[in-house]
This record gives structure tokens, C-alpha cells and sequence, in this order.
């Protein structure tokens, strides 16, 4: 094999590959592929290209299997986000790496607001696109507020901080979310045996 082309894969197997480093990465596969849903996304990319859905599914899960197994890193990542190459290569050419710095903080404010009708349980027809409108409607609002989707929405953020402290053997955030889904699960099959 040339030395030009080694895939990670092949040093990692000849370094040894202990069950326990097994087991966490498939622990992370499990994590990533149920918190970021790479397959649906993948299936709108192609939807918005213009072709079959199914071809967006084989795609992600072919290219998937050739990153992992041909890559160049021990920790390398691969998904159907290509998209957003164009993006973020405009944003680094006009306003550099600081600049691209500061709009990944500001999409994450933008996308965590985006969230407030359904973590706070308001009741509204829908949330305007505008981020200060987003705001000013939540307030006007407030007074609809769902205590028991905030109190899902804040234990699944609470569970997602602490369950670190229990174990790091699940990930937080996969620990959260299987908490509020069980919640919710209890929560309706009570109200269905009252009913």
C-alpha cells in the first residue's frame, strides 16, 4: 500500500482496538446518529436536489461507511452536511476565523430561540422567522405558558448537564432525551387509564 494513502482505520486495527474502545464508539455512532438524525437529513438534501429520497439514504449510508473506513483521523466525523460548505467558506473569506466564531454563537442563540414556543409550551399559531419578533411574541405570550413543558424541557436540560456525574458510560444528552421521552410516555398512559 502506498504511503500516500493509509487509512486511519487500518493503524487503529494494527495499534489494537480494545473492546472498551469498541464499545464507546459505538456508543457515540448510537448517540450521534439519534440526537442528529443524519438519514432524514440526508433524505431532504435530496429531496431539495431534485432526486428520489431514497437515493439521499443510500448516499449518507454508503459514504458514511467509505469515510469511517477510508478516513484519515481517529476521530474524524462524516455526515450529509455538505451544504453548508458554501456558508461557511463565504463567511471565513470576508470575516475570518473570528468571524465564523462569532456566527456559530450567534445561529446557536438563533436556533435555541427558535425552540422557545415549544420548551416554554406557548400557546401560539406560529413563530415569526425574524429573531427580535421571535422575542416580542414570546413575551406577549408568556402568560400561556405550559408549566409541564417547561418542567420536561428543563429536566431534559438538567438530566443532559448531571447524568455525567452518575456515569459516562451514556451520554448526557442521549440520557436526557430517554428520560423526557419515558416521561411523556407515563405521563400520557396515566391520563388515557384516568380517562
Amino acid at each position: 500500500m502506498s504511503s500516500r494513502f493509509h487509512p486511519k482505520l487500518l493503524t487503529v486495527l494494527s495499534e489494537g482496538y480494545s473492546r472498551e474502545e469498541f464499545l464507546g464508539d459505538l456508543q457515540a455512532g448510537l448517540t450521534v446518529g439519534l440526537v442528529a438524525l443524519p438519514l432524514p437529513l440526508a433524505i431532504a438534501f435530496a429531496i431539495a436536489s431534485g432526486v428520489e429520497p431514497a437515493r439521499g439514504l443510500f448516499t449518507a449510508i454508503v459514504a458514511g461507511f467509505l469515510i469511517s473506513a477510508l478516513g484519515g483521523s481517529r476521530v474524524q466525523i462524516g455526515g450529509p452536511t455538505g451544504a453548508f460548505i458554501v456558508i461557511v467558506y463565504a463567511v471565513v473569506a470576508r470575516h475570518g476565523y473570528d468571524g465564523l466564531a462569532v456566527a456559530t454563537l450567534l445561529a446557536g442563540i438563533i436556533i435555541a430561540a427558535s425552540q422557545g414556543r415549544d420548551f416554554f409550551g406557548l400557546s401560539m399559531e406560529a413563530v415569526p422567522p425574524d429573531f427580535l419578533e421571535k422575542i416580542a411574541e414570546y413575551a406577549h405570550h408568556a402568560s400561556s405558558m405550559n408549566p409541564w413543558a417547561l418542567s420536561i424541557g428543563a429536566g431534559t436540560i438538567g438530566v443532559s448537564l448531571f447524568w455525567p456525574r452518575v456515569t459516562r458510560r451514556v451520554p448526557g444528552p442521549l440520557a436526557g432525551g430517554l428520560a423526557a421521552d419515558l416521561w411523556v410516555r407515563y405521563s400520557r398512559d396515566r391520563e388515557r387509564d384516568r380517562a
